[in-house]
């Protein structure tokens, strides 16, 4: 089992900045990738960005290239997603997950665990 708590989120304007933080805990030594969805109200759930757990190549949505960054510290079991120049098409709430099988997808069924979410609002 792999437990994630999200954290960060909040209400800013846009072009403004926030950084989130997923915590991850139990059995870590079993994630090969994490990654960071978002969810819109009405809309399904959508890729953000993914990071390997070793060795940390990246991979984003088009989107937010250039704009969010995503990064690990994994001696804190932890994901960050580090997003400037927010625009209001970023409002959603965002959800950190982990995979334990090989590869990375953009497809939110492909994750094994996921945290409770935390909410983004950018204010126009």
């Amino acid at each position: 089992q792999v437990q994630l708590v999200e954290s960060g989120g909040g209400l800013v304007q846009a072009g403004g900045s926030l950084r989130l933080s997923c915590a991850a805990s139990g059995r870590t030594v079993s994630i090969k990738t994490m990654g960071w969805f978002r969810q819109a109200p009405g809309k399904e759930r959508e890729f953000v960005a993914v990071i390997f757990w070793n060795g940390g190549s990246t991979y984003y949505k088009d989107s937010v290239k250039g704009r969010f960054t995503i990064s690990s510290d994994n001696a804190k079991n932890t994901v960050y997603l580090e997003m400037n120049s927010l625009e209001p098409e970023d409002t959603a709430v965002y959800y950190c997950a982990a995979r334990l099988g090989s590869g990375w997808y953009a497809t939110a069924y492909k994750y094994d665990y996921w945290g409770q979410g935390t909410q983004v609002t950018v204010s126009s």
